[in-house]
């Protein structure tokens, strides 16, 4: 994420600070009077830490909480983009004695093989955050994905209308990457809204690309190409997550060109950040804490050999695989203060330095 452009501090901090990531969890003092286990019985594998700040700053450290607090041994663990190195953490829990997978995948093949090792010996696997097409997992624990998709959508078209350049406006998108379903999902969210207005005529369809891995180096490189191809005539811009939207403030910035509607995801520091300096529309809420405790009380579930809560299901295959899926909420400069409330965010993080000013 190597064309050079502003990230925050904070993302920098944690990516250097996580080279190597693996965190164990240990029983709780007096579970592990009662019970004392051999081994690791949890295997996390969570993906990276370019495509969001949030896999370091809450998933990691929620799940180390919530598995201490359940008294159950876990190894939590980051691929840095690996694949190879993933599955090379799943081998080596298993090896610590781990039944039970949770995988935030890199790509199907290498995301199925992992949910297989653990399968084939009478383990469980549950898909974390994102579908692992043609797996073995038992449950989907996720946020409900057409649902940001569409208040992406909402959010952009919303300050497109309050900044007069709704009607015969033209829209950019910047979907997330390719070899990740929650793309596909995000997008049909975003197509439910956009396709009817473009083909009613409301709205223009701009240039449309996948971002490789998230990327924001890609995104910067793509969101450059089309300003170029539209002349610099674009009206509004969908990016998929906040990482994405601030490649293209740093484009626009470095053209000296204005603010556009804007999308996000994630409620990360930078991203709130552009929103309260005027940068962005607004981002997807999504109160990862609540999604790390569902996919631990999960892995419990499937320890005790019980059957996870969920609420729907989702495709996969020829199967509906059992999916738990979470509600989202979209931030804008009107109720971003709420992200101080609820503890996702520290207040000192964001109002800091040139945005202080803008802070509430």
């Amino acid at each position: 994420m190597k064309k050079v452009f502003r990230r925050s501090t904070a993302l920098t901090v944690v990516a250097l600070a996580t080279v190597s990531l693996a965190v164990f969890v240990v029983a709780s003092a007096t579970a592990s009077t009662k019970h004392k286990t051999a081994g690791t019985q949890v295997c996390v594998l969570l993906p990276d830490t370019k495509s969001s700040v949030r896999w370091v700053q809450f998933d990691a450290p929620a799940m180390k909480a919530a598995f201490a607090k359940a008294g159950v041994t876990a190894s939590i663990n980051n691929a840095l983009n690996d694949p190879l190195k993933q599955k090379a953490q799943a081998q080596a829990c298993i090896a610590a004695g781990a039944t039970v997978v949770i995988e935030t995948a890199l790509d199907n093949g290498s995301a199925a093989s992992i949910e297989k090792l653990f399968t084939s010996k009478g383990g469980k696997a549950i898909d974390y955050d994102r579908q692992v097409s043609g797996g073995s997992a038992s449950v989907y624990v996720t946020f409900d994905g057409k649902a940001v998709g569409a208040a992406q959508a909402k959010g952009v078209l919303a300050a497109m209308k309050a900044n007069g350049t709704y009607k015969g406006g033209t829209v950019a998108e910047l979907w997330g990457g390719q070899t990740d379903q929650n793309a596909f999902w995000f997008k049909s969210g975003n197509d439910a809204v956009f396709n009817p207005l473009f083909k009613s005529g409301p709205i223009k369809k701009g240039p449309q690309q996948f971002v490789p891995d998230w990327d924001a180096n890609n995104a910067a490189t793509i969101f450059n190409q089309m300003l170029v191809k539209t002349s610099n005539k674009v009206q509004g811009v969908l990016a998929a997550n906040d990482n994405i939207a601030g490649a293209v403030v740093a484009d626009l910035k470095a053209k000296k060109l204005k603010p556009l509607p804007l999308s996000g995801q994630d409620a990360s520091v930078q991203g709130v950040q552009n929103i309260i300096s005027g940068w962005q529309s607004g981002t997807v809420y999504k109160y990862v804490p609540d999604e790390a405790n569902a996919a631990a009380v999960a892995a419990v579930a499937l320890i005790k050999g019980q059957k996870p809560k969920t609420n729907t299901s989702r495709k996969n295959g020829s199967k509906n695989e059992p999916t738990l899926a979470l509600p989202v909420v979209w931030i804008t400069k009107a109720n971003y203060t709420r992200l101080f409330k609820d503890k996702f965010l520290k207040r000192t993080d964001v109002c800091v330095g040139a945005f202080k000013q803008y802070c509430k």
